[in-house]
């Protein structure tokens, strides 16, 4: 079992210097890898009906994904650095491919680029990027995602995107940088099956509804001929409370789940993250 730490957008000081030490602790107290969410631009007010939507406005600031792990990069030397999840059908693919590399070679092949497809309309909008066919779409862009990292010229002609013998220099360290898939829905969680080298679990605890949609995931895997041994699950352990009994069923349910690696959600002030991160970290040693 792997462990690592979700990078708190909304709790985080607007502060260099806080972030430099955010990511240093995480290495220092032995975390695996650091997941950095994606939210480009927020709304006034929330834009969905289900609860998690109210984090996502103006009022809960999220710093830029791909600049949070660059900037990462500069300050840790094994940590894992992985976007989790970059709303990729909002964004250019090829310069997403581009960013990627760039921070596997700053890192020394730290990265990882977990994707999702999102569901936050206005930001497709201000990004002149279509909603309406985004999981396609991200099916074609991590289809070009990986030539790009993996060959030095390209020649590509898909539905959305053309590439004409052309390619990114440099090239990056991993070839190619493994994809993670983020989803929730069935037919995300198949397509993460399908394609990805992991799918990154959204579900709130390790109960009937993840065993079941976990021996989906599985079973996809198996139908797409792909060994489910090499595809990576990883599972969130949420908390507001210092409470040590509680993430030791959680990590013992999301482990009897099949789970491959868990990532430590803290959430609240950040005085009080600081303090849990490091509890869960002296924790996690006992699995």
């Amino acid at each position: 079992m792997k462990f690592g730490l979700h990078f708190p957008q909304p709790e985080m000081p607007h502060d260099g210097d806080a972030i430099g030490d955010f990511v240093q602790n995480a290495e220092h107290l032995g975390y695996e890898f650091i997941n950095v969410p994606d939210h480009v631009i927020q709304t006034r007010t929330p834009v969905a009906d289900f609860a998690m939507a109210a984090n996502y406005t103006t009022e809960h600031p999220n710093h830029e994904t791909m600049t949070v792990l660059a900037f990462a990069a500069a300050a840790t030397h094994t940590i894992t650095l992985k976007s989790a999840v970059l709303i990729l059908p909002q964004r250019q693919a090829v310069l997403a491919a581009k960013q990627a590399a760039q921070i596997d070679v700053l890192s020394g092949g730290r990265m990882q680029l977990g994707v999702g497809v999102g569901w936050n309309d206005p930001e497709y909008t201000a990004l002149d990027m279509s909603f309406h066919n985004r999981g396609k779409r991200m099916e074609e862009q991590i289809e070009v995602m990986r030539l790009l990292w993996t060959q030095q010229h390209v020649t590509f002609d898909g539905k959305w995107h053309r590439i004409d013998d052309a390619g990114l220099a440099p090239m990056p360290l991993q070839r190619p940088i493994p994809i993670w898939i983020g989803a929730f829905s069935e037919v995300a969680v198949d397509r993460a099956a399908r394609i990805a080298d992991g799918w990154q679990s959204l579900l709130q605890a390790p109960d009937e509804q993840a065993r079941v949609l976990f021996e989906r995931f599985r079973t996809q895997v198996r139908d797409a001929d792909r060994d489910p041994a090499n595809v990576g699950i990883e599972a969130p352990l949420f908390t507001r409370e210092l409470n040590e009994s509680k993430w030791t069923e959680q990590v013992e349910g999301w482990t009897h789940a099949g789970a491959t690696q868990i990532v430590f959600r803290p959430q609240g002030e950040f005085a009080q993250i600081q303090e849990m991160t490091e509890a869960f970290a002296q924790m996690a040693k006992n699995f």
